[in-house]
């Protein structure tokens, strides 16, 4: 057979090719490749085999994985990708214990990021959001979530989303586009959330005709939208062929989480402070819990979402960034392993079925991303790691060594000596 890459000296390769997602018990238990060798021709994996049996194999590129650790390309299942401006002068001010509330009077929050966001041009956003992809795709990361909603308003959402469809044609990494105008309330509507869920729910048409979002999403929370708020617009979203996202239970038990199972919607996300028949809900579920470890963390919060809890009633978990300018702000999907490992308390094999394949599925990308099987996109990335235990355990670095994306490779570690 002729390949058109071969890479060869795997030391492990994790395949993550179960059929996801992968619940409960299940998440610990991970099939692993010693010796292993992949062959890619095109843009896809057509080979698996061990070391011996490669040998029969004609490659115009022979790659030595000299012992590494080889896996998927990591999904990361929810980020604000597309924003203006940033928001480092707050990180002082919440140092000095000033309530987020007395930093929106002094301009900042999520606010400021609308402005920013509404004031900057189309193509300063697209740049913006291309050098945020560069470092995902740097840290491992070949499928990625995006979202909407620092528009808050017709033309900056429209604007966000196009941002979104463009960066997707020019970039290699695929973007799942999410449409998140109901984020926040401006002030225009801040006493009649009502009509401002109507007037987003105007854009359903328009993203849809220019095919603009996959998804929608509501922050389902206390001050923001209530759970009998959230249902009519999520149900007015389904009528007209999204699929449903929702930001769950972040910081009050609301019973978001218990909402996303009810209306189907593909995931719960944050989920930080769900109750536990929200959890036995979602273990019962096809709703797949998507946890933002990193959001707790960068808060200085104590308490982290009780994944523990939800893998032991038998859910399926996905974890990620949650990549955003004001309460996590990191591309390093890795560090949000450690995190998990760390905080949440989860094992290195759930942690890597929860950045693959639960991820994959958690962005309707479940057949096409988060393993390595033949048949598949070649979305792989050789890791200077021998193990899969090493990358949630050396933290806070990248550890990407070559990453490869639909068979080509688009990031390789420069030696400085």
């Amino acid at each position: 057979m002729q390949v058109d890459i071969l890479i060869t000296n795997i030391g492990e390769l994790l395949p993550m090719d179960k059929k996801g997602p992968v619940r409960g018990k299940a998440m610990s238990e991970l099939t692993v490749w010693h010796d292993a060798a992949i062959g890619i021709k095109n843009d896809q994996v057509v080979w698996i085999g061990s070391g011996d049996e490669a040998k029969v194999l004609e490659a115009s590129n022979v790659m030595d994985a000299k012992g590494r650790l080889v896996t998927p390309g990591l999904v990361d299942p929810h980020t604000h990708l597309v924003f203006g401006g940033s928001r480092e002068k707050e990180m002082a001010l919440k140092q000095q214990g000033i309530p987020y509330l007395e930093i929106l009077k002094q301009g900042g929050g999520i606010l400021s990021t609308v402005r920013a966001t509404q004031a900057a041009s189309f193509e300063e956003l697209l740049e913006k959001a291309l050098f945020h992809l560069d470092r995902m795709a740097m840290h491992g990361i070949t499928t990625v979530e995006a979202k909407s909603g620092y528009g808050l308003d017709h033309d900056t959402e429209m604007k966000q989303l196009r941002v979104v469809k463009e960066a997707n044609e020019k970039h290699p990494l695929d973007i799942v586009s999410t449409f998140l105008g109901a984020h926040a309330i401006p002030e225009d509507y801040k006493n009649n959330p009502e009509a401002f869920l109507v007037y987003m729910s105007e854009l359903f048409e328009p993203i849809r005709e220019e095919r603009l979002a996959e998804f929608v999403d509501i922050f389902t929370e206390t001050g923001v939208f209530s759970v009998p708020q959230s249902r009519r617009y999520l149900m007015k979203a389904k009528e007209m062929g999204f699929g449903l996202k929702i930001h769950a239970d972040e910081i009050d038990t609301l019973g978001g989480t218990e909402l996303a199972v009810e209306l189907g919607a593909v995931s719960g996300d944050h989920l930080a402070v769900t109750s536990d028949e929200g959890i036995e809900k979602l273990a019962n579920s096809d709703t797949i819990g998507v946890i933002l470890p990193g959001t707790s963390f960068y808060l200085g919060k104590d308490d982290y979402a009780r994944a523990r809890q939800m893998i032991d009633a038998g859910a399926a978990i996905a974890i990620s960034t949650d990549f955003n300018p004001g309460s996590s702000v990191t591309e390093n999907l890795q560090l949000i392993m450690s995190i998990a490992a760390l905080k949440l308390r989860l094992s290195p094999e759930e942690i890597w079925h929860a950045v693959t394949v639960n991820a994959a599925h958690a962005i309707g990308r479940g057949e096409v991303a988060g393993s390595i099987a033949v048949g598949r996109k070649a979305d792989i990335v050789l890791w200077d790691a021998p193990n899969y235990l090493y990358i949630p355990y050396h933290y806070g670095v990248n550890h990407a060594n070559t990453v490869i994306k639909n068979g080509k490779v688009i990031f390789e570690r420069q030696a400085i000596r």
